[in-house]
């Protein structure tokens, strides 16, 4: 193995110029002759446009244009389209509403994109963005959820009865009401997945480009996946052909699922382009990121697990209310679907689930995928429900888990809602976290918490979550538009040194590090010689980008796959110069060797003969490059333990979090530090959720009323303790990595974690996000001294 090879905590290649401020995003991009744009937006939730008078901003200094919807209409463009298909459980095809790039008929949510302004200035853009006058008929909202399918709620889309997108199913519906019927007990919870806004540290950006001379396009853009945005925005909105669009992605500042999508904001800025003649730049200011991005979670639901008299568990039960805001985004369909329900397993031998959805529209902004996408809400919903199984059984949390995981030796093991998973050890990770914890010493620290007048909680979450989300044939059978494969080439160049071309994307993660270190096991060329290439459809093969934790196990399983033909080809090589069979030749560390002689030649000298291939036999092809296609045969199962303790303060309701472990099961890790540090940003992600972060709509006016930082909490590093992170491994069977995915996995293990701590602190059943508010004001509401006295 290289020495900075797979295993190794190398550190980060990209990290000097993203550290010292030379980092290059899209906002740092100017184009000669560049103009800006500035988008007018709707100011009320739902209202039909009685007309857009862009008269006076025309007239504005600099201005070179305004767009609105009925310039949109008749340029002949399409609107966004929602990419997963998925049926009700009559057979009906889920109702897909209109999603115009510039609303022209109706707004529907605050924020909607109304006009876009062009001038010679951001200035005055903005200036003359004041000027557009937009007729509004105010029509009432519906925010909501409980009510939008009311008879008289109010239609977002007018055609679509009862808001409602589509009623979905999975699972046994007959075998579950039996397994319910046999029960001892059933353990029943109503809980809201609250909504959040994504919050990249990096707003969203595009720079649109159109050449005359060539009739080509170019769209820098702050995307995970600029591939699927090129043929989105050819193949559907219709603005460039594809062979004639080039997307750019350049450093990334952040995505957490909310940058996968196709917004309208890329395709008005090439439309603006073309019309200007002149390159277009957008550049979302961070109030109008939390009005237009694509925001996370936002489900209500009603859930009952059914258990024996010896508390195994029989069968579940689950109804959800899934949000999906004002229009279906790029892949909104499958998150509260085929990305909710089918890890409604969790860990447990459940023999019977059945999971019925009913997704929703509402005048707010659009939800899709946020990080984790379906899996915390899943997470969140079974590890609460077992929490208080454990609680009401008597068995606690821990004997409880144990009693119903799915045995190391039961692999691989299908569950009742879909999924097969290959490999496992739950009750391992389990042990780990409760070391690492110091399990037999909390009730001592309980007690002393007490003394000082705080209540103390511990909560246990034991999740599971599905990454690298494939294969294309299945996916494809379930609703999606598009192949989750993944690709990638390499090239040798002349002098040994290697670049790697991949269609995955690196927004934060250290794929720069990570897959270079793959390269450099699997070819024995030093780490310091490969260089990482993305995020530019004219300059990477073919892919589907970044997002689900499906990097290296699709990504790098493609990289992997392009490596082992490199090999072959160079055994070849080896085995003209060697003058050898080449059934005789092997490679190791860089070396090709002949068996059984002291004859061998290095990479580099294979390499070398590729390119200069003075004395080749026929038929030995020059030239040392290979590509390689991978389409996985499954998802893979990340699962672990995670451990919150919490400390609630009786008379202000703020809760601390003292100590966290999380102990995660990531199958062969790459690198131990970049893993590390993917845990603790999730964690970050999923406490603040649990604690802090909540998107909040005036329920009568529709109005955002967390629409800055002055009224959204985002939580700081003095919020939380020292993470501690430990790690088991049972491999993932199926890639040639064994690799499962770990960058999702902190916000999915730990909002149930500190909620169930939260909960064992007080005494009671309460809801996300533990505010202080909340919490003071559920110790209010208790008539009787609460649980750790």
């Amino acid at each position: 193995m290289a020495k900075d090879g797979i295993g190794a905590s190398v550190r980060r290649k990209e990290d000097y110029r993203f550290i010292t401020g030379k980092g290059t995003y899209t906002d740092d991009i100017d184009r000669p002759n560049q103009v800006h744009g500035v988008f007018v937006r709707s100011t009320v939730a739902h209202a039909r446009l009685s007309g857009v008078d862009a008269e006076a901003a025309l007239a504005s200094p600099g201005v070179l244009a305004v767009l609105t919807g009925q310039d949109i209409k008749q340029a002949g463009l399409g609107g966004l389209i929602c990419g997963w298909m998925v049926k009700s459980k009559d057979g009906s095809e889920m109702k897909n509403g209109e999603h115009p790039l510039l609303a022209h008929d109706k707004v529907r949510y605050v924020g909607d994109h109304v006009a876009f302004v062009v001038a010679e200035t951001y200035e005055q853009a903005k200036d003359a963005a004041e000027l557009v006058e937009v007729g509004y008929d105010d029509l009432p909202p519906v925010v909501d959820l409980a009510q939008a399918r009311g008879g008289d709620a109010s239609l977002v889309h007018d055609e679509i009865a009862k808001n409602t997108v589509f009623e979905w199913e999975l699972g046994d519906k007959a075998a579950t009401e039996d397994a319910f019927a046999k029960a001892s007990r059933v353990v029943g919870i109503d809980l809201v997945n609250n909504r959040l806004v994504p919050n990249a540290m990096e707003p969203r950006a595009a720079i649109g480009e159109f050449d005359r001379g060539s009739q080509g396009y170019t769209l820098y853009t702050t995307s995970q996946n600029p591939h699927v945005a090129r043929l989105v925005i050819s193949a559907f909105v219709g603005v460039a052909p594809e062979h004639q669009l080039r997307v750019v992605a350049p450093d990334v500042g952040g995505g957490f699922g909310s940058k996968i999508f196709i917004y309208a904001e890329e395709c008005v800025c090439l439309l603006a382009a073309k019309q200007v003649g002149r390159p277009v730049k957008w550049t979302a200011e961070r109030s109008e990121s939390f009005l237009s991005d694509a925001h996370g979670r936002d489900h209500i639901t009603h859930a009952e697990l059914a258990l024996d008299d010896q508390a195994n568990f029989l069968g579940l039960r689950v109804h959800t209310l899934a949000n999906m805001g004002a229009y279906l985004s790029t892949f909104a369909s499958s998150i509260p679907t085929y990305l909710y329900a089918t890890l409604l397993a969790g860990q447990y031998k459940t023999p019977a689930i059945y999971c019925e959805v009913d997704a929703v529209y509402t005048n707010t902004a659009p939800v899709d995928a946020y990080r984790g996408a379906g899996r915390p809400e899943a997470t969140y919903l079974i590890e609460s429900l077992v929490e208080k199984a454990g609680i009401e059984t008597g068995l606690g949390p821990v004997e409880i888990r144990k009693r119903n995981f799915i045995p190391p030796d039961a692999f691989p093991y299908q569950t009742p809602v879909a999924l097969q998973y290959d490999t496992g050890n739950y009750a391992a990770s389990l042990d780990l976290a409760l070391r690492m914890i110091d399990y037999d010493g909390f009730e001592a620290r309980r007690a002393e918490s007490a003394r000082r007048g705080k209540l103390r909680g511990m909560g246990f979450s034991c999740y599971i979550e599905a990454c690298g989300i494939a294969p294309s044939q299945v996916v494809g059978a379930l609703g999606a538009g598009v192949g989750l494969w993944e690709s990638a080439k390499i090239r040798f160049n002349v002098t040994g040194s290697v670049s790697v071309f991949t269609g995955a994307h690196s927004h934060g993660q250290g794929h720069e590090t990570t897959f270079a270190q793959v390269v450099a096991d699997k070819l024995g060329v030093p780490y310091d010689q490969i260089t990482i290439v993305h995020g530019d459809t004219d300059k990477t093969p073919m892919g589907m980008g970044t997002y689900g934790s499906r990097s290296l196990a699709v990504g790098g399983s493609a990289i992997v796959k392009a490596c082992e033909k490199l090999v072959d080809k160079g055994k070849k090589i080896a085995a003209h110069l060697l003058e050898a069979d080449i059934g005789d030749i092997g490679f190791e560390d860089g070396r090709f060797t002949v068996a059984g002689t002291d004859r061998s030649k290095t990479m580099a000298e294979i390499v070398f003969a590729a390119y200069v291939p003075h004395n080749y036999p026929a038929g030995l092809e020059p030239g040392m490059e290979e590509s390689a296609f991978y389409d996985p045969l499954n998802f893979t199962y990340p699962a672990g333990t995670h451990i919150a303790e919490v400390e609630v303060d009786r008379d202000t309701g703020v809760t601390r979090v003292v100590n966290f472990i999380a102990v995660d099961d990531f199958g062969k890790v790459i690198n131990p530090m970049i893993v590390e540090g993917q845990v603790h940003g999730g964690l970050a992600q999923g406490i603040g959720q649990a604690l802090m972060e909540s998107c909040v709509y005036d329920k009568d006016s529709g109005q955002l009323l967390t629409g800055s930082y002055m009224d959204y909490a985002m939580p700081r590093a003095d919020d939380f303790p020292p993470f501690l992170v430990g790690m088991t491994e049972t491999a993932c069977t199926h890639n040639p990595l064994g690799v499962k995915g770990c960058g999702e996995a902190g916000a999915i293990g730990s909002p149930p974690a500190i909620m169930n701590a939260v909960r064992d602190a007080l005494g009671v059943w309460i809801d996300m996000p533990a505010t202080p508010q909340r919490v003071w004001q559920v110790m209010q509401d208790q008539a009787q001294p609460i649980a750790a006295e």
